[in-house]
């Protein structure tokens, strides 16, 4: 069975970017994948779970799994879900957090596969970007039109008292520049994630919000 009719048995799926381009990529092993982790706090949390435990099916299906550390995109700050501007964190306290996550994150797929998780940092490729390098090579394609249509910038930027500033608008630049790097080298064309939030390129699994935590009814027999 391919993993993704699993997973999409499992009720795992929520939204797909291209539901047919996803099950022929991952039709055949050793398909890459990935799913980011910012280090907003000193641990992952039960949210967490879901994609993390897609990533370890999608191993165990003979696929390559890529554990994606936010070390840039953490230190800019998620809007979405938030109705108000992050506190930005000092960096020494981000690179403590990201060692505490990675530690997570290794025990939990080394328990669950018997392997080392293949873990990625994005600052890695994003610290020596100029600011001339990333407004003319990287946000030269993206429109503010298209941006502005996001839930995550929606929400507030209608709303005077808070607002968003061009900090955690650019969010959504790092996330795609993440898929870009990591699809170059590696043909990571599949991005799991807890929640599509700014712009994930095609194609795109989002996993977190299908199962809620207390749902009690059981899936259906596999055929």
């Amino acid at each position: 069975m391919n993993i993704f009719d699993e997973l999409k048995w499992r009720g795992l799926i929520n939204q797909v970017s291209d539901e047919e381009k996803v099950r022929e990529y991952l039709a055949s092993p050793g398909a890459t994948m990935y799913c980011g982790f910012d280090p907003t706090a000193e641990s992952l949390h039960v949210g967490n779970l879901v994609p993390l435990l897609c990533l370890v099916r999608m191993k165990k299906a003979g696929h390559h799994p890529l554990y994606l550390m936010g070390g840039a995109t953490g230190r800019i700050g998620d809007p979405s879900g938030k109705d108000k501007e992050r506190d930005l964190s000092d960096p020494e306290l981000m690179e403590f957090r990201l060692e505490k996550i990675k530690g997570q994150v290794r025990r939990f797929v080394e328990r669950n596969t018997g392997e080392r998780p293949d873990i990625v940092n994005n600052y890695d490729w994003t610290k020596d970007l100029t600011a001339i390098e990333l407004l003319r090579d990287v946000g030269k394609f993206f429109t503010v039109n298209w941006m502005l249509q996001k839930e995550s910038v929606k929400g507030r930027i209608d709303r005077d008292d808070v607002g968003i500033s061009y900090t955690e608008f650019s969010y959504m630049i790092l996330q795609s520049y993440d898929f870009y790097h990591l699809y170059r080298p590696a043909t990571a064309a599949c991005r799991s994630a807890a929640a599509i939030s700014g712009a994930t390129s095609p194609p795109a699994v989002s996993t977190s919000a299908a199962v809620p935590l207390t749902k009690t009814s059981r899936p259906r027999p596999l055929p």
